[in-house]
């Protein structure tokens, strides 16, 4: 009985040694136990049993797309020129509607907040309702944005 519990205390015990941390040029902190790692670096020994070290993990390495299978379908560049500038002609549609909707959203808020209602005695209550006014701008704000991004990606 005595042999399992030496056995287990033993495995259970955290493994003690020298800790130092090691700051380099960029300010980076690296902790080591291992003494050839300390030589000419800028190093302090750490006092206490807590510390605790976890592997980095390694980042994952993109697969770079390699040749087309045999049989891939294959667009020629006409094709593709006319794709893009069907995208981009109804890409720029979609913008001048969105404009428009900004403009026309901007519009009602300003009417929106010349209102006052007598029930909104309290000013959150003037706040709740123009909320909505105000996240209908912000929206179409934000797509007019994207469908510029959109714009500036096409070839």
């Amino acid at each position: 009985m005595s042999l399992i519990a030496a056995l287990a205390s033993m495995f259970s015990l955290p493994a003690l040694g020298d800790t130092y941390k090691c700051v380099d040029a960029n300010g980076r902190a690296t902790y080591t136990n291992i003494n050839e790692e300390i030589r000419g670096k800028n190093c302090t020994f750490v006092k206490g049993d807590n510390v605790s070290v976890v592997p980095a993990i390694k980042p994952v390495q993109s697969a770079k797309p390699g040749p087309s299978p045999p049989g891939f379908p294959k667009v020629d560049p006409a094709t593709q020129k006319n794709r893009d500038d069907g995208r981009r002609r109804i890409l720029e549609g979609e913008l001048s509607s969105e404009e428009k909707a900004l403009i026309e959203a901007k519009a009602e808020l300003t009417r929106q907040q010349s209102i006052r209602n007598g029930d909104e005695r309290n000013y959150q209550r003037v706040l709740d309702r123009l909320q909505k006014y105000k996240d209908d701008v912000e929206r179409h704000d934000k797509n007019v944005a994207a469908l510029k991004r959109e714009l500036e990606n096409i070839k």
